[in-house]
């Protein structure tokens, strides 16, 4: 019988925290474009463009170079985890610290003099970035195959 804390953690097959880490990754990004484009509706419709085509740019730029190494290392880390894992596992323990920080800096930005049109390609940026990001993840989800972990 588990003892303590131990008994109330959310235990899952660690194929799940593949799914949790998409899902996170891409609600994220959703809720930051979502924001980016609120700030843009004033805006005229070339502005938006320009400054969309940009983000989108700097988007994939973001994730060819840092995210999808860093999905491809989380894959790897969850791969080496025991059949049965704590659900908040898909991320490393550094990561809960560093998320405070990151909300921290969203509203700063948010709530800077800088002006919402160069918010929003900050937020749109990193949006699309996890995103695609977390296509890796779904990715890897939807093609493990079943055998490979035994209960599904």
């Amino acid at each position: 019988m588990k003892k303590g804390i131990e008994r109330y953690k959310p235990a899952v097959r660690r194929h799940w925290l593949v799914l949790a880490a998409g899902i996170e990754w891409s609600a994220v990004g959703v809720g930051l474009m979502a924001v980016a484009c609120y700030w843009l509706t004033p805006s005229t419709w070339p502005f938006r463009i320009a400054v969309v085509a940009l983000s989108m740019a700097l988007g994939v730029g973001i994730y060819f170079l840092t995210f999808s190494r860093l999905v491809k290392k989380n894959l790897k880390r969850i791969d080496c985890k025991p059949d049965l894992v704590c659900l908040f596992a898909f991320q490393e323990k550094r990561v809960y610290f560093l998320i405070p920080l990151m909300m921290a800096m969203g509203y700063a930005i948010r709530h800077s003099s800088l002006p919402k049109e160069i918010a929003a390609v900050v937020y749109f940026t990193m949006g699309l970035a996890l995103i695609l990001g977390s296509s890796l993840y779904f990715r890897q989800f939807a093609t493990v195959k079943n055998e490979e972990f035994p209960g599904h």
